[in-house]
């Protein structure tokens, strides 16, 4: 587990004077019973689970908690949300989590982001992909975010192969 704390503090960076993005977000993720098939590996939808407790993580970490988003009646919706499965994921197994940003609307609007789990350090052993925007939870309606959402979205990662949209 020693080697899972270096990955975090080594990789979250985030220069607060400098409105800098981090260079990367990683989490810990712990197996649960619960999360495992029939066939003891993790139930294809708890891919799907991960990626949204990374995202929320990162909301919350850098100042935008869901009490915060329901002040200001915003919230994040999917569009799509799509898993491609590399390798078996079992009980016992060390799990990470990252997120990156791929591409944007210049107002972040719309957005895609991707997630990489890797097992044991260095395994990759799925990447998850979602597409998806902003609701103005009181109009029901897309709309364009307030500051203090883009501000969060501006030091999010961005992957190597991030575009503008």
């Amino acid at each position: 587990m020693e080697w899972i704390t270096k990955i975090i503090f080594a990789n979250c960076y985030f220069n607060k004077a400098e409105n800098q993005a981090m260079q990367s977000f990683i989490k810990p993720v712990e197996i649960r019973w619960s999360d495992l098939d029939p066939n003891f590996h993790l139930r294809h939808s708890v891919y799907y689970d991960y990626g949204a407790y990374c995202r929320i993580c990162f909301f919350e970490d850098h100042g935008l908690s869901t009490a915060k988003m329901q002040e200001i009646h915003f919230g994040p919706i999917l569009f799509r949300e799509e898993a491609v499965f590399r390798k078996e994921i079992r009980m016992g197994d060390v799990l990470t989590i990252d997120l990156q940003v791929t591409k944007s609307r210049k107002d972040y609007s719309r957005w895609s982001i991707r997630h990489q789990l890797m097992k044991n350090g260095d395994i990759l052993s799925a990447v998850i992909s979602v597409d998806g925007a902003w609701i103005n939870t009181e109009l029901r309606k897309l709309a364009t975010p307030p500051p203090e959402l883009t501000a969060v979205f501006e030091i999010m990662p961005k992957s190597e192969d991030f575009v503008w949209v």
